[in-house]
């Protein structure tokens, strides 16, 4: 009696087209977009140069974004950077990539987005000063920790919970841009004059490190286009949602 060959460990396709625009707009709409814009302004000094830093990093962003897909399609398999290093350059550097994302990338980003949360979660019970370092650290955690379970248990929970709070983040955008545009129409003349070119750039601080550390901020706010490649393989008809008609590898 013959046996049976083994079958190959695939992971399921619990990810739908609406999941997949959640896993990338819900990441990218995150703690970045409502705290780095106060750091890219003190770093340049100036609204004008504030504009000019965010269009150049959403621009940069688009354009690997766009890479990233086509490196999708080429590369039909889970797993991002670690997988398109192991494709074309070998297992050597794939290997220092992967102790390098484990070890230090996404913990400290991980940390970072926790930390985030976990000053604007505490502020309300500390209405008076700045919450203690301790209880910040401590709701970090959790937070790390809750998320981390909730990815364990079950993907479609995670996609769902991504939906949720993706669809709170774009009405609190929205709630944010309307009362700008509220204020700023509580004015004309302050209008008028904001928007004129040499009032826009002044006080703009021209030095290498001070955009640098802007551009590193628009960056860091805009990131997030390269999750859904993470996890191509548990998306469902992937050949649709990112254009994969093909199974060319490198």
């Amino acid at each position: 009696m013959d046996k049976k060959e083994p079958e190959a460990l695939n992971l399921k396709r619990e990810i739908s087209l609406i999941g997949g625009i959640a896993l990338i707009s819900g990441t990218m709409i995150g703690s970045g977009i409502f705290m780095s814009p106060q750091f890219v302004l003190s770093y340049v000094g100036s609204p004008g140069a504030s504009l000019l830093i965010w269009t150049f990093s959403g621009v940069m962003s688009m354009l690997a974004a766009l890479s990233y897909a086509e490196l999708g399609t080429v590369i039909p398999e889970s797993g991002g950077d670690f997988v398109y290093i192991l494709r074309i350059y070998g297992p050597c550097p794939a290997f220092f990539a992967a102790f390098t994302f484990v070890l230090v990338v996404k913990p400290l980003g991980a940390a970072g987005m926790a930390m985030s949360i976990a000053e604007y979660v505490a502020a309300p019970f500390y209405s008076e000063c700045s919450p203690p370092p301790l209880v910040v650290k401590c709701a970090a955690a959790f937070t790390i920790l809750l998320v981390s379970i909730i990815n364990v248990l079950n993907v479609r929970l995670a996609i769902r919970i991504q939906v949720i709070f993706l669809v709170a983040k774009v009405l609190a955008l929205i709630l944010i841009v309307v009362g700008g545009l509220v204020k700023m129409t509580q004015s004309t003349a302050m209008i008028v004059e904001n928007l004129k070119v040499e009032n826009a750039f002044t006080g703009t601080q021209f030095s290498l490190s001070t955009f640098g550390m802007a551009f590193f901020q628009g960056l860091w706010s805009y990131s997030g286009w390269y999750n859904l490649n993470n996890v191509i393989e548990e998306l469902q008809r992937p050949e649709v949602r990112i254009g994969i008609t093909h199974d060319k590898k490198l």
